[in-house]
């Protein structure tokens, strides 16, 4: 079975310090490696993680939506329930495919690589980033939310969802095959 890790060095906020209140979106130099490619980029991971945790039940086609290792993501677009979000950033990252086959996910690069790996073992590695991302959080300053309703709403919205996807209880993708 294929190889897929991701990981994350040097947390820090727009600013460049490891620690800032009025700052929601963090930053680092992210590492992945999809097969025999690395890839690297200084990226807001805490959308990336966001994403990575939507990947567990949707297909993300690469060039379609955000970039799956994005430069920046600074607004946040919530829904009216606010359990879903959807971040605006700029058009600067590094984006792969994942799709759904089974008990499978497929990663895709621009190159044409391909790399299979067991949804199980995808889980895990995309627990642990994200886990690692919010850990990074709680050692922070709470943060300042925005007096703008709608830009508190949106972060509202993006920790409500990040919550949902990290804790669904019964992992199932949509994509496995009903009998």
């Amino acid at each position: 079975m294929g190889m897929f890790s991701i990981d994350v060095e040097n947390f820090e906020w727009i600013n460049g310090s490891k620690d800032d209140p009025h700052d929601l979106c963090l930053h680092g130099d992210a590492i992945v490696h999809i097969g025999d490619v690395k890839l690297e980029y200084k990226a807001t991971v805490s959308a990336t993680a966001l994403y990575l945790l939507k990947t567990l039940t949707e297909n993300h086609i690469k060039g379609k939506d955000n970039q799956m290792l994005p430069h920046c993501g600074f607004f946040f677009v919530p829904n009216d329930a606010l359990d879903n979000v959807s971040i605006i950033g700029c058009n600067d990252g590094i984006d792969w495919s994942v799709m759904h086959d089974g008990d499978n996910v497929i990663l895709e690069l621009d190159d044409g690589t391909k790399e299979t790996v067991a949804i199980e073992d995808y889980k895990k590695v995309v627990y642990d980033f994200a886990d690692k991302v919010e850990e990074f959080y709680n050692s922070c300053s709470p943060k300042v939310l925005p007096k703008d309703e709608y830009e508190r709403a949106g972060y509202l919205a993006f920790w409500n969802e990040w919550h949902r996807r990290r804790n669904e209880s019964s992992f199932c993708s949509p994509f496995d095959k009903k009998v």
